[in-house]
């Protein structure tokens, strides 16, 4: 730079200000760090390899994917079905088939929808519903987790595109643009879902189990919402095989339509965000901030970022930024 208007102090001279911290010596050992980032032990020892754990592993176990909950939930239906068919003359109200019922009480009991046409009337067997009707929430609670997971990662592969792909304003601008535009359209899509799976099951109760057109519509709102009255519900044979598939699936669609909604609301919100921060004035906390030495002087700083894609753990890219 030309001028010498990097080296000039932010505060004017003074004395008896007692706000400013002295410059340390030159032999005290300082540790700096990222002030938005939280401390980090100076005395922990290093890996073997000189690097830390790349963060496949720290995340592996805590954040599942959608194929092992659907393992899991394959796992938990295959025993549910073994247990219940085995306990069958245990359970109180109207039956159909066993198999089927043992199933069609899985499902009612996972989504926690209990429509108590099929109650437990034992001791043991009410001891088995309270077992699984805790996994079963236990199982849909990991889907959740993996569904609010997807959304973080999102905007990180975002950001890791724009960082690393050597990308211009425009094109960054049209990639956003492009995830946005499919966020849009997988809510547009989970809305038609869910309208026609309210329409699909209406129809079902209205001409398979006779039903009103009213009480219909009333059973498929108290059923994909998990409310579950009890009033009415699936009776026949063949309405409770059409509710072991329906049920699974309108509450999955309705998980969905919320989850994308969430996500539209979020990147909305983030945009809001990014707009307020690139518009915003420096201030003289700002300079404050950026006087690293305490000297009261703000000079060049060079910061090395390596920064890791959440799709491709493990793999990192460093890269050298001056700012001034």
């Amino acid at each position: 730079m030309s001028d010498n208007s990097i080296q000039r102090a932010l505060l004017p001279d003074n004395p008896d200000a007692n706000v400013l911290q002295t410059k340390p010596s030159q032999g005290a050992k300082r540790f700096r760090r990222c002030r938005s980032a939280p401390r980090s032990e100076t005395d922990e020892k290093p890996q073997e390899n000189g690097s830390s754990l790349p963060a496949k592993e720290l995340f592996s176990v805590v954040r599942p994917s959608f194929r092992l909950v659907g393992f899991l939930l394959f796992l938990y239906l295959l025993a549910g079905v073994i247990v219940f068919y085995l306990v069958m003359d245990q359970l109180s109200g109207k039956r159909t088939n066993r198999v089927l019922d043992a199933l069609y009480f899985c499902i009612v009991t996972m989504t926690s929808v209990g429509y108590g046409d099929l109650v437990p009337n034992t001791d043991t067997t009410k001891l088995l519903a309270c077992v699984f009707v805790f996994t079963g929430m236990a199982i849909i609670a990991l889907f959740v987790s993996k569904s609010a997971d997807y959304l973080v990662e999102k905007q990180e592969v975002l950001f890791f595109k724009a960082l690393h792909m050597n990308m211009k304003c425009g094109e960054a601008k049209m990639l956003r643009q492009i995830e946005t535009n499919k966020t849009k359209y997988k809510f547009y899509t989970a809305a038609l879902l869910l309208v026609t799976a309210i329409v699909v099951g209406t129809v079902f109760l209205w001409k398979v189990e006779k039903l009103s057109l009213v009480d219909s519509f009333y059973c498929v709102c108290a059923t994909i919402t998990t409310l579950g009255y009890g009033d009415k519900s699936f009776s026949s044979q063949l309405g409770r095989t059409f509710a072991v598939f329906w049920i699974i699936t309108s509450t999955i669609i309705l998980a969905l339509f919320f989850m994308y909604l969430a996500e539209i609301y979020t990147e909305r919100r983030q945009k809001m965000l990014a707009k307020w921060v690139l518009t915003r004035r420096v201030t003289t906390m700002d300079l404050e901030a950026a006087d690293l030495d305490s000297d009261r002087k703000v000079g060049a700083v060079l910061l090395n970022l390596s920064c890791t894609s959440s799709k491709n753990w493990g793999r990192s890219a460093k890269r050298t930024y001056l700012l001034f």
